[in-house]
Order: C-alpha cells, then structure tokens, then sequence
C-alpha cells in the first residue's frame, strides 16, 4: 500500500505493518492508525507516520540506543489494554526532539510509545515518577 505523506513524500507499507493506537496519542487523540518507516541511509531514527493525517510524523528513536538501561514498568491496565502476554512482545520508542545542533536533539524519556509487536497494538505513556527526562539528549558530546 501506498501514502502521500506530506514531509515526507509518499511511504510503502503493508497491511499488517499498520499499529492501532484506541486512544490515539498525547496531542493527537484523534488519531489512531500508524506505521513506524526506516529513514534512508539512517540506522538511528525512524518515521512514526499517521495514517490518518498526512501532516503528521515524528521522528523515534529505539531509547536503548541512549540509555542501554532504560526500563519502562507497566501498570497491569495497559498490559490488559495492548494484550500483553510476555516481556518479548513489547517494543518500546520515544519521541525525537529535532535541532539543527547535533548537541541539541533530544527525545522525550518521561512518555515512550509502548508496541506489542503480536498484535500491533500501541499507546504512548506518560510516566510518573520517574527519573527519565522529557528532554533527554542524544549525542553526549559528539
């Protein structure tokens, strides 16, 4: 299938590679169909592309390519929510902060996207109480 997307011209993508999110995302509550797109000649970021609005794609970012540590709990609702069986099916993705500065790109640690991958079922959280940042940087001194 194909989409005009209207930064990033159009995107190939299957059937099976689209994620429903029921609540949408913080921002964009009406939105609930995405695909997740590898940015040519770029291993770090991805294209977190609506489905249902061509205006709209961030750019993630895996946050184990940051913090090799990071550790999201999940409270027993969106594990029932995503239809969570096991640790193995989730995939997590945080929210890039772009800047013409390479020093000052950042991602937003306080709220990842949270995929099942078994059934494509995704919801972006807000964490409390947390020591993660919401303007976490990337590239420590590079």
């Amino acid at each position: 299938m194909k989409f005009n997307t209207t930064c990033n011209g159009e995107i190939e993508y299957s059937e099976k590679d689209v994620l429903t999110f029921k609540k949408g995302i913080p921002g964009f509550t009406d939105l609930h169909n995405f695909v997740i797109v590898d940015i040519e000649d770029n291993d770090l970021f991805k294209l977190f592309q609506s489905l249902d609005d061509p205006d709209i794609g961030l750019v993630i970012i895996s946050p184990f390519d940051v913090i090799k540590e990071y550790e999201v709990k999940l409270n027993e609702e969106i594990i029932k929510e995503l239809s969570i069986k096991k640790p193995e099916d989730v995939i997590l993705y945080n929210v890039v902060n772009l800047n013409s500065d390479i020093k000052k790109i950042t991602a937003n640690f306080m709220a990842p996207i949270v995929i099942n991958i078994t059934n494509n079922y995704g919801e972006q959280l807000i964490l409390e109480k947390s020591n993660y940042k919401i303007k976490q940087p990337i590239f420590r001194g590079e």
